[in-house]
């Protein structure tokens, strides 16, 4: 019997516990089949190396050896540390005969639930290395967003949820060497559409799922962003043309193209960000931990165990191959391989330029932090593409709302003028339109305003925000123009036939104020379409930044004060049209 078919039936054997979390025991019989394959696959490559190493006049301690011994002494210490505090993760998870792996729950290939079963690559590797520790295993559902903070938070002890290593989260947390896997992002999209390169990207939309690492490299090429938690959506709003262009691994869409109608549909138009894919541990207190999963990953690789898991589940097989001959050359096949250069794969590099007062950030960041216990965090003003988009953001925010305010008064004006007209062929026209405005959602009205623009004119940012401007304006000076025409029949009623329209603004003031106010507090949801306000650009940096809490409050304070100053604006115009009103 092989190694992955025991694998697999062992997987059969994971119980969901509730929505969030599955355990996995190993029946004793399985368990020691399992453990006698191995120990046999492994002693057989031992022998080999062993004479080698007999020769060797700096005598290296294989992997196995090294394994055996680091977990002999673990053992020992239990169960008399299982009550001592900042014992390593190692030490509790053999005291709790289990260990907590946080896994994806929808990730084709890799990982998924289907009921109460998981299976998948990951959930195979996961499974034996419960069994090389010899402890149950209790998954977890983890994502792109949370995966990371449920380590922090000690909620999972290892994370194996398809996470590449780069640069940025090497200071997050604590990658394994040698990783299991590797992949680049692709972009995909229909077959007609024209895109070839990062050059096509400005001012598109793609889709993608929040945390991707390489979301900053799309974001620094002038693509716009839509976020999803889970990646396993991506294809169904391609589908339903919610996104034009989505990007993922290509592992992740190596399913889907294997499906006819898909392949017909969409193509890969470009892949960019070749990453390696590694387990983690938190940083503080993981050490042994560590330790032993580097070992155990290391006799993975010269073993072919990833390989045998990884043709279960018809994953690219080129990675694991090239892997297993690094691992069985005698300079990485020692305790010592994975910290050899030559052995063990660099991280995606993928540092952004900082800005020039990035350090007095960080120390004020420090400060904050040792004044109030308070986390804050400004991603926005420590790297030049996070900044750029800050500042992009700001400009474009007050250019939507002085165009959105100036679009709703002339709106008003124009609608309320033709429903206080004596005139049927104005007045009616402009009725029905308001009402039309009125029961529309201001979503749809937005929708429909950036459709006509893009049917009108090219792509760009000013179409967007002039879609943005009209809608908004539309929305709400239908309201205001509703207000005035109302105020002139009613005039009219009372007798009143000279400078009817200027005393109509007079009365309507306060309706007319309290939509101005409307459409200011209404830009944010120009985001909806693309329009590239603060809200959207806050967004696209927390795709590839942490800091979301305190990103998010700088968002309320700003359109806070934006709007506080419209307020005290519109006051006076009100002011101004009472006191007309008043002279009159």
């Amino acid at each position: 019997m092989r190694a992955h078919l025991i694998l697999r039936s062992i997987a059969k054997r994971c119980v969901s516990k509730d929505g969030q979390q599955t355990r996995c025991s190993f029946p004793p019989f399985e368990t020691h089949a399992f453990g006698v394959l191995l120990r046999v696959r492994l002693f057989r490559v031992v022998a080999v190396f062993a004479a080698l190493f007999a020769f060797s006049p700096a005598h290296a301690e294989p992997p196995d050896a090294a394994l055996a011994e680091l977990l002999s002494q673990a053992r020992a210490e239990v169960p008399a540390a299982c009550t001592q505090p900042d014992v390593d993760r190692l030490i509790k998870i053999l005291c709790a005969k289990k260990i907590r792996i946080g896994v994806r729950d929808y990730y084709p290939l890799f990982a998924e639930r289907k009921g109460d079963r998981r299976e998948g690559y990951e959930v195979d590797v996961a499974l034996a290395i419960g069994r090389m520790l010899g402890v149950d295993v209790d998954f977890v559902r983890v994502n792109a967003a949370t995966r990371i903070p449920l380590l922090a938070e000690d909620r999972i002890d290892l994370i194996i949820a398809t996470m590449g290593h780069n640069t940025q989260r090497d200071g997050q947390v604590r990658f394994i060497r040698p990783h299991y896997y590797r992949s680049e992002t692709t972009v995909v999209g229909p077959r007609e559409l024209p895109v070839a390169s990062m050059l096509d990207l400005p001012g598109r939309t793609v889709c993608v799922t929040v945390g991707n690492g390489s979301n900053a490299e799309l974001v620094s090429q002038g693509a716009r962003l839509m976020l999803f938690d889970e990646a396993g959506v991506l294809p169904d709003r391609l589908k339903d043309q919610t996104c034009t262009l989505a990007a993922q691994d290509d592992s992740f869409f190596a399913k889907y193209f294997a499906d006819a109608d898909f392949n017909a549909r969409y193509f890969q138009k470009f892949g960019f960000a070749q990453v390696p894919w590694g387990m983690a541990v938190a940083r503080q207190g993981s050490a042994e931990l560590a330790r032993a999963l580097e070992l155990i990953t290391q006799v993975f690789h010269r073993d072919g165990l990833f390989i045998d898991i990884g043709r279960l589940h018809s994953i690219r097989l080129g990675f694991l191959r090239q892997q297993q001959e690094v691992w069985r050359t005698p300079e990485c096949n020692t305790d010592a391989g994975s910290t050899n250069p030559s052995c063990i794969l660099p991280p995606l590099n993928i540092a952004l330029q900082p800005t020039s007062f990035a350090p007095d950030v960080t120390r004020f960041e420090r400060w904050v932090d040792a004044c109030t216990g308070i986390d804050l965090a400004l991603p926005m003003l420590k790297t030049a593409p996070a900044w750029s988009l800050f500042k992009d953001g700001v400009v474009y925010s007050l250019v939507l709302i002085a165009g959105a305010l100036a679009a709703t008064l002339a709106f008003a004006l124009v609608l309320g003028a033709a429903m206080g007209s004596r005139s049927f062929l104005l007045r009616w026209p402009a009725r029905l339109f308001t009402v039309a405005l009125q029961s529309s959602p201001i979503v749809l009205t937005l929708v429909i305003a950036a459709t006509i623009a893009h049917g009108l004119f090219a792509l760009s940012t000013a179409t967007v925000l002039g879609a943005a401007i009209a809608a908004l304006g539309l929305a709400n000076g239908s309201n205001a123009g509703q207000a005035i025409g109302e105020a002139m029949w009613s005039l009219r009623a009372e007798g009143m036939q000279s400078g009817l329209f200027g005393r109509a603004l007079s009365r309507a003031a306060t309706q007319i104020v309290a939509f101005l106010i409307n459409a200011a507090k209404g830009t944010p949801v120009a985001s909806f379409i693309g329009a590239p306000e603060l809200l959207s650009s806050l967004t696209d940096i927390t795709s590839f930044s942490s800091g979301r809490v305190t990103t998010y409050s700088i968002l309320l304070i700003f359109y806070t004060a934006v709007v506080l100053v419209v307020v005290w604006l519109c006051g006076k115009l009100k002011q101004i049209l009472e006191h007309r009103q008043a002279a009159a």
